[in-house]
Parts: C-alpha cells; sequence; structure tokens
C-alpha cells in the first residue's frame, strides 16, 4: 500500500506588533492552501493595547503566544525573539517553509536568509509593506486580500473595492508573455500564472479584485483568449491597431487672382 504523501510542513511566525487579529481566519485558510501549519507561534507584548485583539483567538486557531513585555522604549524585543526561534526551526530541518506574517521591512534579512537554505518563505503583510521584504519571499500575500473572505466584519465592507483596478495588472501580464517563448504568441495561462509568481512574489489576482486569473484577464480586454474545448485557456496579447491613415490637406484656389496685383497692360 502506498505512503500517503504529506503536505508541506510549515512553521507559522506572527509579529503581534504589525498584524491586525482581524486577518486570523482568512490567513490560516490561506495558508492551508500552501501546507500544514505545523508550528503556529505569535510574538508580542500582549499587555499592549496593540496586540491584545489576538489574546482572544488564540485558542480558535491553537496559536502559542511568545509574551515579550518591551522593557526598553524603541527596542523591540518580539522582533528579535522571533528571529532567534525561526532560525532554531530552521537548523531542526523539520520544515518545507515558512510564513512569515509581518509589515515589516526588519525581517527582509531574515526571509533571504531562509531561502538561502533552500526553504521557500510566504510573507503576509498589508499593502504598505516595503518592497525588499516582499521581493525576499517566494510568495508574498496582502492581508487586505484576506479580509475579503469575511462578509461579517465592517472591514469586509471597506474591501468592497479592489486594491488596484484590473488594468493595472496589463504591463506584467504583457511582460510575462513576452519573455516566454512562442512563436505564434500563444501562451498557456497556467504557464503565465507560473510565470507571474516567479516575477512578482505579490502578484495576486484578489489585488485587481477577481479570484481567478482568468477573469482577470478578460476583464483587461487586452489579451486574445483561446478556449478551445479539451484544452488549456490559451492567450496572447492583442495585436495594436494600427492609426488611420493621416488625410491631407489640399490648398484651396484663390480664385484667378491675388490680392494687391496690378491689372494685364493693354
Amino acid at each position: 500500500m502506498p505512503s500517503e504523501v504529506r503536505s508541506p510542513r510549515l512553521a507559522v511566525l506572527i509579529d503581534a506588533d504589525n498584524a491586525s487579529a482581524k486577518i486570523a481566519d482568512g490567513l490560516f485558510e490561506e495558508i492551508a492552501k500552501i501546507g500544514e501549519a505545523s508550528v503556529r507561534r505569535i510574538y508580542g507584548d500582549f499587555s499592549n493595547a496593540r496586540s491584545r485583539g489576538w489574546a482572544d483567538i488564540l485558542s480558535k486557531h491553537a496559536i502559542i503566544p511568545q509574551q515579550q513585555f518591551a522593557y526598553t522604549t524603541g527596542k523591540n524585543a518580539s522582533d528579535i525573539t522571533l528571529v532567534i526561534d525561526a532560525m532554531d526551526l530552521l537548523h531542526s530541518g523539520r520544515f518545507d517553509g515558512f510564513c512569515l506574517v509581518s509589515s515589516d521591512s526588519d525581517f527582509t534579512r531574515l526571509a533571504a536568509r531562509i531561502r538561502e537554505q533552500g526553504i521557500d518563505v510566504f510573507g503576509f503583510g498589508e499593502q504598505k509593506t516595503p518592497e525588499s521584504f516582499r521581493q525576499a519571499c517566494r510568495r508574498f500575500v496582502y492581508t487586505e486580500n484576506l479580509l475579503a473572505g469575511t462578509t461579517t466584519t465592517q472591514d469586509a465592507a471597506s474591501r468592497s473595492a479592489p486594491l488596484q483596478p484590473p488594468d493595472a495588472a496589463t504591463p506584467i501580464i504583457k511582460k510575462v508573455i513576452t519573455q516566454m517563448e512562442s512563436e505564434d504568441g500563444w501562451v498557456t495561462l497556467g504557464e503565465v500564472g507560473r510565470q507571474l509568481a516567479n516575477l512578482a512574489s505579490d502578484f495576486d489576482p484578489r489585488t485587481f479584485g477577481f479570484r481567478k486569473l482568468s477573469d482577470l484577464v478578460r476583464k483587461t480586454n487586452s489579451f486574445e483568449i483561446d478556449e478551445a474545448k479539451g484544452r488549456s485557456m490559451r492567450i496572447r496579447v492583442k495585436p495594436t491597431a494600427a492609426p488611420p491613415p493621416r488625410r491631407r490637406n489640399s490648398r484651396r484656389s484663390t480664385g484667378s487672382g491675388t490680392a494687391g496685383s496690378s491689372a494685364p497692360k493693354t
């Protein structure tokens, strides 16, 4: 009897000072798509009002709190503890990936170091997260998109509008298609999705208001679509329409004579 294939084992480390408790449900739903959250730890000063919201939902998601009192103003003991734990877990060799939940660029070097070891890093943070941290992760998910799945909170209503308009995705999709080798310009949508993830770690159709890449591509109206039965969906960039020929302005005759000319002599 073949052994059951195990889901990737993940270590989830949450920076309570830079992540809202309102994302918890969407966060762990998203992580479940990647693998199994074997370790779930959160770091912060839970006596602080900013982190207290997490205390009410720790048991629901089996998150282990790591209390760090702010003994000195301006020093973040939580960040230091998270980094120490991450390195200990990394060197244990038991994990296939790390989920770092924070909008703090201070974790850029940590993400890069984990990836140097050949381990995937998945980042979760707000859209304001600096690019350095986003690009240090294999994939980065905006936490605003995680709120879209909740329909009972006030935040869901505020997230009815996408973070960016659909046509903002057109340039990067075109760039990916251009980089892919194709004689006739047609490429499969699945391959485009994989290349997008490699080119931009934070690319997500939900950022533009769609759950599926195919729906986003249709909405942009910038691509031709081939959905032949029994074959994967293909797309290519719509050819640019040639501008209409410019009409030449013909000079009109000004009559038999010109102003100021003298009459012929007899």
